[in-house]
């Protein structure tokens, strides 16, 4: 019996240990028990959301790759401008590969191992979600040329988005984009160096050569967006209707800072996010949303954790001011907070941040949730909210709700994530999965040939999106499942990146709630 027959096997005694214990649990913090207990998969959620990550790969392709319908593509990316830009990911339904979002991405994987790293391994999916790093993290330091030079986009959104082609296909510009010091990106700079830095640490042990040269790009990064500051989208205007960086870039300084402080335990970061903390905007953010532009509720939770440590003592003032962002964050997503500042909900108690890319929210505030009632189990302590006191199990209990109604406990009866389960969106704004796959039919497909004869088309996709995180359903919980509708059927690669990390420490909770009855039946049978 394989690793995963074993876990899906443990996985029906688990449901019946933790139903009666979530049913009451989550009639205190507003949640269904029906929402919660779904009896869901989540090692196959987790398996499947990391095979997304290859379907999005641009470059050539390795011989282990498992998903089979894509082929090599974007081999001359950056040859026009004489640097090798081959490789990373594309965000989203489209080609272009925008390195904040990639970026963002990237830095979630990481931290999702650097938490449940012990659980991954034990599914046997910890080698791919150190692939999936790899490829972004690869990609970034062909990126790097100079200290003070970063390519920050591959191909044009204006001109990508006239074409309905597969990425084997393409036809369009792949002009490649720079920062440098005469058109500085602080915010790109920032979590870029956020994303090797953390990946650093994912790679200490197994790669410790791999691992120094991501944290010298780290470091070399961060200095340059610090010393050279400005927005990436006032420099690169042509990222401005895609991707622009409406936060600004202090949060990603202090992001990056605070992944560096980890990665080296060097106090000179630590002091920057300290010292900086009310220049940059870190105490003076009070956030309800985390994403790959706004990552100020990130830096205040991780600085939040660090409360309790006896050799933070004397910046305790401060932490202990970055804690109280951080509370307000994670109140606001439990409905816990006063004066009208709790996300949104929809009547089935989804988080409802947004109309368009709604789910990217619910993945970041499930994993942040997750993450910190982890770190509150562990010293002992509770959330204190305007509305009453929470405890780390109910934390977990809320971030479950929620990942329960993305595999279909909803009332469209949906999975939103792309392959999972007996109902899931099939016409989902994907260029690549919505036309004949390159395996199948190498005939050249133009670029409006693809509007013509594949865009429109009712059918659904040839290929299968699998592990895709789609936009999601509206504020009254309805989904219409057409690739026009791009609002709530295109998939991103950050909405997806989160959720390796919860479905990993949900499949935790199943093995040490089966090991606690298993203690438990000993104990009974000895007297």
């Amino acid at each position: 019996m394989t690793v995963k027959e074993i876990h899906r096997q443990k996985r029906c005694y688990f449901l019946l240990l933790i139903l009666i214990t979530i049913s009451s649990v989550a009639s205190l913090i507003g949640v269904s028990s029906e929402t919660d207990v779904g009896g869901f998969d989540y090692g196959e959620a987790l398996s499947k959301s990391l095979l997304y990550f290859e379907a999005q790969r641009s470059g050539r392709l390795p011989y282990n790759q498992r998903v089979t319908w894509r082929d090599h593509s974007g081999l001359t990316d950056g040859l026009e401008q004489g640097v090798d830009l081959v490789g990373g990911y594309h965000d989203a339904g489209d080609h272009v590969k925008f390195g904040l979002p990639m970026a963002f991405t990237v830095t979630m994987l990481s931290w999702s191992v650097i938490e449940y790293g012990d659980s991954l391994a034990s599914t046997g999916e910890l080698s791919h979600a150190l692939e999936a790093i790899k490829w972004g993290t690869d990609y970034f330091i062909k990126a790097h040329t100079s200290p003070n030079v970063l390519w920050a986009e591959v191909g044009d959104g204006d001109t990508d988005h006239y074409c309905w082609q597969r990425p084997e296909d393409m036809t369009t510009s792949r002009r490649a984009f720079k920062i440098d010091e005469n058109n500085p990106g602080s915010d790109l700079a920032g979590e870029t160096a956020a994303a090797m830095a953390a990946a650093s640490i994912v790679f200490r042990t197994t790669n410790p050569h791999y691992s120094h040269l991501l944290l010298h790009h780290a470091q070399q990064l961060f200095e340059f967006g610090d010393k050279y500051r400005g927005k990436y989208d006032e420099s690169l205007r042509v990222v401005k209707s895609y991707y622009a960086s409406v936060s600004g870039y202090m949060d990603e300084l202090l992001w990056g800072a605070t992944w560096l402080y980890r990665a080296t335990d060097n106090d000179h970061y630590m002091s920057y996010v300290v010292d900086m903390a009310h220049q940059l905007g870190g105490l003076s953010w009070a956030m309800s949303e985390f994403s790959w532009d706004v990552k100020f509720a990130g830096v205040q939770l991780l600085a939040s954790m660090l409360v309790k440590e006896e050799k933070h003592k004397q910046h305790s003032k401060i932490i202990q001011q970055y804690k109280s962002k951080a509370d307000h964050y994670l109140c606001s997503i439990l409905n816990k907070n006063i004066n009208g500042t709790n996300v949104q909900r929809t009547p089935a108690g989804l988080l409802y941040v947004r109309q368009w890319n709604n789910m990217q929210y619910v993945s970041t505030a499930s994993f942040l949730l997750t993450v910190y009632s982890d770190h509150l189990r562990k010293s002992n302590s509770d959330l204190e909210c305007h509305e009453g006191t929470v405890t780390p199990d109910e934390m977990l209990v809320f971030a479950k709700s929620q990942i329960d109604y993305i595999l279909g406990s909803n009332p469209m009866k949906t999975s939103y994530l792309v392959g999972y389960g007996p109902k899931y969106p099939t016409r989902v704004h994907h260029r690549g999965a919505s036309i004949a796959s390159y395996k199948e039919y190498k005939g050249f497909i133009g670029c409006t040939q693809g509007y013509d004869y594949w865009y429109g088309r009712s059918e659904p996709n040839p290929s299968v999106l699998v592990g895709a995180l789609v936009g999601g359903p509206d504020h009254r919980d309805e989904f219409v499942d057409r690739r026009d509708n791009y609002v709530q059927t295109e998939a991103c690669t950050y909405n997806t990146a989160p959720l390796v990390g919860v479905f990993a420490r949900l499949i935790e909770l199943e093995e040490q709630t089966l090991e606690e009855e298993d203690v438990s039946l000993v104990a009974t049978s000895k007297r």
